[in-house]
């Protein structure tokens, strides 16, 4: 009985041993990520809270179509960027390709589209890359 006592109790010790060692292991192998100073990441959200805005739809009469075209549709490189009407920083890159859409979308792309929310955006794309 002492025999297997022993052997328990080494069996443990060793297991102990080993879990210690594989956390230090891995404690020195994993780097700490730290933010750089002075540097600004681009993320793809927006901050503006226009998003959970609705708005008339597109067909409006001439009069309220300045106040609704507020956000601009453009291809630039192969891909879809949002540009707002007062600016011509982008708002937001979407990633989205314009090979993705239909040769008579691709057209209207290039020439640039304009929508009155981003939540107009969000729907005219989800509508060709879902």
């Amino acid at each position: 009985m002492k025999k297997y006592l022993y052997c328990l109790l080494l069996f443990l010790g060793v297991s102990a041993m080993c879990l210690a060692v594989g956390y230090g292991v891995t404690r020195i192998s994993v780097k700490r990520e730290e933010a750089v100073p002075n540097t600004v990441l681009a993320t793809e959200t927006v901050t503006e809270p226009y998003i959970a805005e609705q708005s008339e739809p597109e067909t409006a009469p001439a009069a309220n179509q300045d106040m609704e075209n507020r956000y601009y549709l453009v291809v630039e490189d192969g891909f879809l960027l949002v540009f707002p009407r007062d600016g011509d920083q982008v708002c937001m890159y979407t990633h989205v390709p314009v090979t993705d859409f239909p040769e008579t979308e691709q057209d209207r792309l290039r020439a640039g589209i304009w929508f009155s929310s981003m939540l107009d955006i969000f729907n005219y794309l989800e509508s060709y890359t879902s």
